[in-house]
């Protein structure tokens, strides 16, 4: 089967103020895969994904040349609704960031926003949500508790939840375990092999063994290039650049 692409990427150039962060940026993200990028500290991994949901629009300064589309759509372009792509492009940030509310309300915030008001229907996304978010199970009598009382963990996979309650199609995760411990890490990337069922995930990591085991092409970047882009087989077993190989056999980096 042919993997289709949900965004394609072309030349993607990015510069905050003076300084060039993304050099001719090119690769793309296929349909219900896990693309990882990885790269050393300061690449341009998380400067590359906060673009894919113009996220970099609110930094000062900040100016894109090149393409970048979702679903065939320029998201740069100046008919490009914001809102409604960061609805379809959800993000889940590097340390957990639940609301100081419940839950609940932590879960039927993006869904009241976007119009749905009736009970039943916020009780079955909420239930719906923390499902796919492999956490039902150890929130479901806790629902008014305050989110801010549940472990590093809970409170990623509920920040992973709160994204999928308004049906995006493609997840961005920037260094989504970097804050957790080994076994709340192991169930966020059980986790992401779920959601490609449904989802497009796209993860920055700095865990090379991570990217190895949960994704299915993998790019990695180097002070703001993308040196290579493959499938992820291919790249840690047979790169095709130099620089690569020096990077995953830990030769520099």
């Amino acid at each position: 089967m042919i993997d289709t692409n949900v965004m394609d990427i072309d030349k993607f150039n990015l510069w905050y103020g003076e300084k060039q962060a993304l050099i001719e940026v090119s690769m793309n993200v296929r349909k219900n895969k896990v693309t990882a990028l990885i790269g050393p500290s300061g690449c341009g991994k998380s400067t590359l994904i906060r673009c894919m949901n113009r996220m970099n629009d609110l930094v000062d300064g900040c100016r894109v040349e090149g393409r970048m589309s979702f679903n065939g759509q320029d998201i740069y372009d100046k008919s490009t609704d914001v809102m409604l792509l960061r609805k379809k492009i959800g993000m889940i940030f590097q340390k957990p960031n639940p609301f100081p509310m419940s839950v609940r309300d932590n879960i039927t915030y993006g869904p009241k926003i976007h119009g749905v008001t009736k009970p039943d229907e916020l009780d079955e996304i909420v239930e719906r949500s923390l499902r796919q978010a492999a956490l039902w199970d150890e929130v479901h009598d806790r629902l008014e508790h305050s989110a801010l009382s549940l472990s590093g963990g809970q409170q990623q996979r509920l920040c992973i939840a709160r994204t999928l309650s308004i049906n995006p199609e493609v997840i961005l995760m920037d260094e989504p375990t970097s804050a957790l411990d080994p076994i709340a890490t192991s169930k966020i990337e059980d986790l992401a092999g779920e959601l490609q069922k449904d989802y497009t995930v796209v993860i920055v990591t700095h865990n090379m063994q991570q990217a190895a085991r949960i994704s299915d092409y993998t790019g990695f970047m180097y002070i703001g290039r993308m040196i290579e882009f493959d499938r992820t087989d291919k790249v840690f077993s047979k790169p095709s650049d130099e620089l690569t190989e020096r990077y995953i056999t830990g030769r520099f980096g």
